[in-house]
């Protein structure tokens, strides 16, 4: 750990973990995917594994060189290398610790374990209830959506283990990938899609699912009128 000024920097891990933290997107020439693409990528800044399925497949499709059908076999490629799969709370706990890090020097502000401190409040084992819990990100709508697939298989593969189902703010990603009025049509067609998609997930397998969302104000509401509805305009 560092002390530079006020700030605090938590350095508690080694360079071999830090290069372990991404993977360099030169390994996917390893599943067929030629150099020249690969350049191509990443004149575009896509540079990484991770940075593969950060970006959509419309704007991936939008770099000069990289055709639908290149496209699709990148993500399948960057898909099998970055086992995009979900990994248990604990799991995930020490991943995070792989995180570069700088304090504020007030624990309050600091990110929580929130998780460990429910354990606690209920008397439960941490490690074991984190243990207990499987954790993927999405990082674009499509993402989202794709992943539906691997709840799906998880749950068949484990009937009866899985109750709860959490999506954390459900329409941040589609608010970033559908900007403006124009695109709206085609943002509410797709998450229909996506809580269609739950909607059967919980009925076929007598999961429960849980949905967080952003309020936002309406632009719309008269100017001493402040108005909240949730963004995806469902009142």
């Amino acid at each position: 750990m560092e002390s530079r000024g006020d700030q605090v920097v938590e350095d508690g891990f080694s360079d071999q973990e830090e290069e372990s933290f991404y993977q360099d997107i030169d390994l996917l020439q390893n599943h067929g995917i030629n150099v020249a693409d690969i350049k191509k990528l990443k004149s575009a800044g896509i540079c990484t594994i991770k940075g593969v399925q950060m970006t959509t497949r419309r704007k991936m499709c939008q770099i000069k060189g990289i055709s639908e059908a290149k496209m699709e076999k990148i993500k399948e490629a960057a898909a099998k290398l970055a086992n995009a799969g979900f990994v248990t709370a604990l799991e995930y706990s020490d991943i995070r610790k792989m995180v570069f890090r700088i304090s504020t020097g007030s624990a309050e502000l600091d990110r929580p374990d929130r998780l460990r401190e429910i354990a606690d409040r209920f008397n439960l084992d941490q490690n074991a209830m984190l243990d207990n819990v499987l954790y993927c990100r999405a990082y674009t709508s499509e993402h989202q959506y794709e992943l539906m697939d691997c709840v799906a298989a998880k749950f068949h593969e484990e009937p009866g283990v899985f109750k709860l189902m959490i999506i954390d703010s459900i329409m941040a990603l589609f608010r970033v990938d559908f900007c403006g009025r124009g695109e709206l049509a085609d943002r509410q067609q797709k998450l229909a899609q996506m809580l269609s998609r739950l909607q059967k997930l919980s009925e076929e397998f007598n999961v429960a699912v849980f949905i967080t969302n952003q309020m936002t104000a309406d632009p719309g509401g008269w100017y001493y009128v402040y108005v909240h509805v949730p963004p995806q305009n469902h009142k």
